[in-house]
């Protein structure tokens, strides 16, 4: 049997204890093919999962373009455990999203090449992982990142109100668990597309600059006009789409399989 014929392939993996849920959506096989297709893994935002938008549609678009997409919820996100108020970090996401790449690797239903997403804080747990996987001696065959923090400082709407998902948060919160300046990381980086709306209330633009400025080559800025947090546009949307698989197909056409 042909595992890679299993379109979507539900996993489960443990990072400190909790166990996290996710889905791996592998391109459709009618026969047999030796070749493991390359990994892209996702990382939410705050407030998020992996039911986010982008995250369904990378999950739908990547496997007809022969890439494995691979979407979970961080510990206290979705149906993932955790605590979202006592666990919620940039160290632990980072933590959760290693755990998951370790995992993926030990499966072997993909190659060794690898790239990263990420969405406002799941872009900042992107560059931060990025840094550990290298420590690790897996070096990312790229990232593509949108609305991402560098520095928490410059961070406008903090959410302190409580909602459906979780209470009201203090500001002690985000100055203990979400306090961060990334930039020192930033030179590690290749092979980045960025995504930022100029006028984005939540992430200030000014961390896609700092991003783009520090960044190695190859990399790519593309600032959305009057675009939002959210990239609500439907235009930024279906440039999104186009750009980002058009990258993601680039850096792995010049990252090689092992």
């Amino acid at each position: 049997m042909n595992i890679l014929s299993n379109k979507i392939k539900p996993i489960s993996f443990t990072c400190d204890g909790k166990r996290l849920n996710g889905m791996l959506h592998l391109p459709c096989r009618d026969t047999y093919l030796p070749e493991r297709p390359p990994l892209v893994v996702g990382s939410h935002g705050l407030e998020g999962s992996m039911a986010s938008a982008k995250q369904q549609l990378l999950s739908r678009l990547l496997p007809e373009q022969g890439v494995a997409f691979f979407r979970f919820d961080h510990r206290g996100c979705g149906t993932s455990e955790g605590d979202f108020v006592k666990e919620t970090s940039l160290a632990k996401r980072v933590e959760d999203m290693v755990c998951a790449i370790d995992h993926l690797r030990q499966l072997g239903l993909t190659d060794e090449r690898l790239l990263l997403f990420g969405s406002s804080l799941g872009g900042a747990t992107c560059i931060s992982t990025w840094q550990r996987l290298i420590e690790k001696d897996i070096t990312p065959c790229g990232a593509v990142l949108c609305a991402a923090p560098v520095n928490s400082i410059t961070i406008r709407e903090i959410p302190l109100e409580g909602n459906e998902r979780r209470p009201a948060l203090p500001l002690s919160f985000f100055e203990e668990h979400l306090l961060f300046d990334l930039t020192e990381k930033l030179t590690l980086l290749k092979n980045i597309l960025i995504f930022h709306g100029d006028k984005d209330r939540v992430v200030p633009v000014e961390n896609a600059y700092t991003l783009d400025s520090n960044a190695g080559a190859p990399k790519k800025l593309i600032i959305f006009k009057e675009g939002d947090h959210q990239m609500s546009d439907e235009r930024d949307q279906k440039r999104f789409e186009d750009e980002a698989l058009s990258w993601m197909a680039a850096c792995f056409e010049q990252c090689p399989a092992q």
